[in-house]
């Protein structure tokens, strides 16, 4: 049954902003806005937990590569009671195996409820936090600019979520002040990507970053060497198309309605392709949520089955105009436009600087930060390859087999993964360290160390095992230079040796001793 759409379309300007004219007002509503948005939050929120849950003993477990125990007891050791302030997380509490279990599957079982539709600001604020305390304690491994984005999506979640009910069947009114503050994060994410892709390598002014890029990234997926043997003019056109997506569509973001909904669709078609042409974590599944912002419920019911369009505008009919809100959720609204305005002059300044950082915070909560990727791009692929053997590496006939990742290239005839918006994030890790022409990374060695060991928590963090209850008696690193094998070829990449990343260790190694005892990583087995 359909209803008038006065009856629908009511303007929503209970609370928004007064700097925001009557030009600029929605005219449609936004339940369907907040739906979605919450919705792809919980989405993204819930499969960030399950990789975590997946990969937390092998990385941050107290068996771990970077125990986070040890790191916040040290922490508490240097700053004392500051620790809290430095760095903000429950896991200060307690950070036992059982306890930061406990926290992730808390996580993943109230994201997948705000998949379902039942989401208010107190599960947005419980999944904030979980998360925000992982990502403060999770060192390198937590490292990534989507990290930032999630925490400051999953902030502005709260304040869009209904503080009573649920949001699937809540009469309050979405506020319009959060949708906008997610436009503007959504016009930072897409402006900082690129300003920093213009000022940091020519290629992206030349419009041939794209011929290498394909090969280059962190994890190519199936689709990778398609995209990578297209012609060089449709790589230049691609890159005509980053330019256009990522420096000028952003401002249509506060422009009148047709100009967002313009705006807000290049930009998750950008993000479909990237999502087609590589495997980059959840970050670009994380923008399409938040570029939801863009479009009202006009735009979502447009898009909708003729028959399922009837049955949502039923259920809007009910709502209304909706519930006004109270007077200490508007004063709360209004000191969450102030305090993000404020912090935003940080994240403005540094994407007018020539000195432009990316993906950087500004305080211990990271509420607004400044984002960017891929500011240069590689020309060459390098990965580290790590072997272990049981002989004696100097005997030179020494059979050295080698430890296979998830997702990262390694054993040239092993198909391209599939992994996006899962993040595999030891694979990462190895592509950082790729960079590199020698070993350098204290997780390096760390790792190395626990693959001597077998470490069960660690190799369960790997695609193969080789030694399979017979811990090596020595591993070594080699690198190597990678590029995609032709199409008529068994492999899918091929390799050339580039020279030794990491001379053969044993775990009795006098300087790995050292090293590891200075860091209190040395066990006694």
């Amino acid at each position: 049954m359909g209803v008038a759409p006065a009856a629908r379309e009511a303007p929503v300007v209970e609370e928004a902003p007064a700097l925001v004219s009557h030009f600029w007002t929605d005219a449609s509503p936004h339940w369907l806005t907040r739906g979605a948005i919450l919705r792809g939050l919980g989405f993204v929120d819930a499969v960030a937990f399950w990789s975590l849950w997946r990969q937390m003993d092998g990385l941050l477990g107290s068996h771990g590569i970077l125990p986070v125990a040890l790191h916040l007891s040290r922490l508490r050791e240097v700053l004392g009671g500051k620790a809290v302030f430095e760095l903000p997380t429950l896991l200060l509490v307690s950070s036992s195996d059982g306890a930061m279990h406990a926290l992730c599957l808390l996580g993943l079982v109230l994201s997948l409820l705000v998949v379902a539709g039942l989401a208010n600001a107190w599960i947005m604020a419980a999944i904030w936090i979980a998360y925000s305390s992982f990502v403060h304690a999770g060192q390198i491994f937590y490292g990534y600019g989507w990290e930032l984005l999630m925490i400051e999506a999953g902030f502005l979640g709260i304040f869009l979520a209904p503080t009573s009910g649920f949001a699937a069947s809540s009469r309050a009114r979405p506020p319009l002040s959060v949708v906008w503050l997610f436009r503007w994060l959504a016009f930072r994410v897409m402006l900082g990507a690129g300003l920093i892709k213009l000022r940091g390598d020519p290629c992206w002014v030349a419009l041939t970053c794209l011929a290498d890029h394909y090969q280059t990234q962190p994890s190519p997926n199936p689709l990778s060497p398609y995209f990578h043997a297209l012609p060089l003019l449709a790589h230049k056109l691609g890159a005509a198309f980053n330019h256009l997506v990522e420096v000028i569509a952003p401002f249509g973001l506060f422009g009148p309605r047709r100009a967002r909904l313009v705006s807000g669709a290049l930009i998750v078609v950008f993000q479909v392709i990237l999502i087609l042409s590589g495997n980059l974590s959840f970050l670009n599944w994380l923008t399409i949520v938040v570029a939801l912002a863009a479009f009202d419920d006009a735009t979502f019911e447009r898009a909708m089955p003729r028959r399922l369009r009837a049955r949502v505008r039923a259920r809007l009919a009910m709502r209304g105009e909706g519930s006004a809100p109270s007077r200490a959720r508007r004063i709360a609204l209004q000191a969450l436009v102030v305090i993000v305005l404020f912090l935003s002059t940080f994240p403005v300044v540094n994407m007018l600087s020539p000195e432009q950082a990316m993906n950087t915070s500004f305080e211990p909560l990271n509420l607004v930060n400044t984002y960017g990727a891929f500011g240069s791009v590689g020309h060459e692929r390098h990965e580290v390859v790590l072997e272990g053997t049981w002989d004696d590496p100097l005997s030179g006939d020494a059979r050295w087999l080698e430890y296979d990742f998830p997702c990262k290239p390694g054993n040239v005839y092993r198909r391209h993964c599939i992994a996006s918006p899962y993040h595999y994030r030891l694979d990462w890790q190895m592509w950082f360290a790729g960079f590199a022409e020698s070993a350098h990374d204290a997780w390096f060695l760390k790792l190395v160390y626990e693959l001597l060991r077998e470490n069960p928590a660690v190799t369960g963090l790997l695609a193969n095992d080789p030694f399979r209850g017979h811990p090596p008696r020595y591993v070594r690193a080699l690198r190597y230079r990678y590029w995609f094998a032709p199409r008529s070829s068994p492999a899918f990449w091929q390799r050339e040796l580039v020279g030794e990343y990491l001379r053969p260790l044993s775990k009795d190694d006098a300087e790995l001793a050292q090293f590891l005892r200075r860091r209190g990583w040395l066990f006694d087995d």
